[in-house]
């Protein structure tokens, strides 16, 4: 259907989204908003697909998305082959309850 605004200029949403996937890839989890972890959980999920395949060309696609250039190595050497025989899949999203500030719904993401 697309995507979620989340109340951000195009640039700053972009920015955000690539900083959360690269946080989560070298993490392992990541606390944030229930709309957020969705938007995020499509993205990483997309790269751990890429790593799967583990050819240069996807190598380069996930660099040109993530910032680090250490996170994308450990996609490919350690995050692709454990994911090697899961069709899909990869992350999980656990509720938390509620932010004290403003009540929104909080998440854990996290790969499996």
């Amino acid at each position: 259907m697309g995507y979620q605004k989340l109340g951000l200029n195009t640039g700053h949403r972009k920015a955000m989204l690539r900083n959360m996937v690269t946080s989560l890839i070298k993490e392992k989890r990541i606390q944030t908003t229930e709309t957020r972890a969705k938007e995020v959980k499509s993205i990483a999920e997309k790269m751990v697909t890429l790593a799967k395949q583990g050819d240069l060309a996807a190598r380069r696609q996930a660099l040109a998305y993530m910032y680090d250039e250490e996170v994308v190595r450990d996609l490919f050497d350690k995050v692709g082959p454990k994911y090697a025989d899961r069709p899909g899949g990869y992350t999980r999203i656990i509720k938390v309850g509620h932010r004290r500030g403003d009540a929104a719904p909080m998440v854990i993401l996290e790969l499996v």
